[in-house]
């Protein structure tokens, strides 16, 4: 949500790890043909929350660095590796601006893929391009993949409502598309091209469906700090299920889309 500062401790990343979408197979696929990932590649998936995208692509790959700002992300997804017994990940506290540190650590031409999922809108992304061009293998990239509109921003009838009734909540328009608009999606394929990436695109479509408890566990995922205190979250879900009215279940369709740019 736009203008929230990016606060995604405590029980926010609890949210977000419960609700997030994760990445159907397909995407993993599309990322492993687009840089020939194979078991002997280490990759870096930076903003990686709480390992949506981390561990199924760790499975294609020799290791991945999971790369985030927020300590209760990164603990969410040491027990998500734990639990999935996924144990060729490792974690860093960190952000975009660490990239030359990691070049350091691991050498240039290192990298298979570095990975930005649903993250780079909180990044400066042409400088993180130009950092990331030499930390790539030839071959290797950068591969920046939005997980489909917000929930409040779609073209249905309940995400009008919900968008409405949020709008009302915070006391501010909502128009903010976490970079899945394409103007976004635009700048970033002119970044990656001018930090002499040969870029393409391509995408993955499919359709969720959510209960009520998955749609409000969502907007407390992108809420961070705002997110209501825990006495006032059965009556803000209360008034969320009021704003959509009799809907019980939700169909969203999800267009995962990936700019990647390859060596």
């Amino acid at each position: 949500m736009t203008g929230l500062k990016r606060d995604f401790g405590g029980d926010a990343a609890g949210y977000y790890h419960r609700f997030r979408h994760g990445y159907p197979s397909a995407v993993v696929d599309a990322l492993a043909d687009a840089f020939n990932l194979t078991g002997q590649d280490v990759t870096v998936d930076l903003g990686c929350g709480t390992g949506q995208l981390t561990l199924p692509l760790a499975r294609r790959v020799r290791a991945v660095i999971g790369v985030d700002t927020e300590p209760d992300m990164l603990e969410h997804a040491r027990q998500a590796a734990r639990d999935a017994d996924v144990p060729n990940v490792t974690w860093m506290l960190g952000s975009d601006t660490d990239i030359p540190a990691l070049r350091q650590l691991l050498g240039d031409g290192s990298v298979g893929a570095v990975t930005i999922a649903q993250a780079l809108h909180w990044m400066n992304s042409e400088d993180l391009f130009r950092a990331v061009k030499p930390l790539a293998r030839p071959g290797g990239g950068i591969a920046v993949i939005t997980n489909g509109t917000p929930l409040w921003l779609q073209e249905t009838d309940w995400s009008q409502a919900l968008r409405d009734f949020l709008e009302h909540w915070l006391g501010t328009t909502l128009t903010y598309a976490c970079g899945t608009d394409e103007q976004s999606q635009r700048r970033y394929r002119e970044g990656l091209a001018a930090a002499g990436f040969d870029v393409f695109t391509t995408a993955v479509d499919y359709v969720a469906s959510l209960d009520l408890e998955q749609l409000v566990g969502g907007v407390y995922s992108a809420m961070g700090s705002r997110i209501p205190a825990a006495s006032e979250r059965p009556a803000f879900a209360n008034q969320i299920r009021a704003a959509v009215d009799s809907h019980d279940q939700f169909s969203e369709r999800v267009h995962v889309a990936l700019v990647v740019g390859t060596r």
